[in-house]
């Protein structure tokens, strides 16, 4: 279960990624990856999206199962998972630039509804580093470090990043707070994976 976090972030990232260079009219220093969404190629982002919420959710679970893990931060990357997989029910509104002649300049309940659970998942995944940091410390100091930084930078990337998600900036720090989160779950789980007893292991050694 725990190797499903190590796995969802790089998928996500590569797949969009790929999406992003390859959809007509979609520019990486303007549009978020969520408007990938929308359009006549909007099924694969869906997919995407729906692949990674469903790893996340999984890896949760295995975090819930990890020694003295902190309950309060699996629910919350719990959360984040879910959250991911509600942004496909409720993709985002148009832009005026993507997709093409796709109109934009209105708001749905939709495009309302994909930025509140956005803000939700972002926010859950961001505190569950927060929450965790009394767990990696008691294994090192640097991971508590960096599990507290990657909390900061997700929580204050997605903010700024909504803030200012009609300039370049804005679409800079939302992709530092997707990276940060993405890699602190990943992190994190390879750390939780060396702590839970593997009965395998244990009796080759006996």
């Amino acid at each position: 279960m725990l190797g499903w976090g190590v796995i969802a972030g790089p998928f996500y990232l590569i797949f969009g990624l790929i999406l992003a260079l390859t959809r007509p009219g979609f520019d990486l220093t303007r549009d978020a990856l969520s408007l990938l969404l929308l359009g006549a190629g909007g099924w694969l982002q869906a997919l995407n999206l729906i692949l990674a919420g469903a790893m996340t959710v999984v890896a949760a679970i295995g975090l819930a199962r990890t020694p003295r893990w902190p309950r309060g931060a699996a629910v919350l990357v719990g959360i984040y998972g879910l959250c991911l997989l509600l942004s496909v029910v409720f993709p985002p509104d148009a832009t005026p630039d993507f997709p093409p002649d796709g109109g934009g300049g209105t708001f749905s309940t939709s495009g309302i509804l994909h930025v509140v659970f956005g803000g939700i998942g972002f926010l859950s995944l961001g505190t569950a580093a927060i929450v965790a940091v009394a767990w990696h410390l008691r294994r090192s100091v640097r991971g508590a470090v960096l599990s507290v930084v990657a909390g900061v930078v997700v929580i204050v990337g997605f903010i700024g990043g909504g803030a200012l998600s009609q300039m370049p900036l804005g679409v800079a720090l939302l992709w530092i707070a997707v990276v940060a989160g993405w890699a602190w779950l990943a992190a994190t789980c390879i750390v939780a994976y060396r702590a839970v007893p593997h009965p395998v292991i244990a009796q080759r050694h006996a």
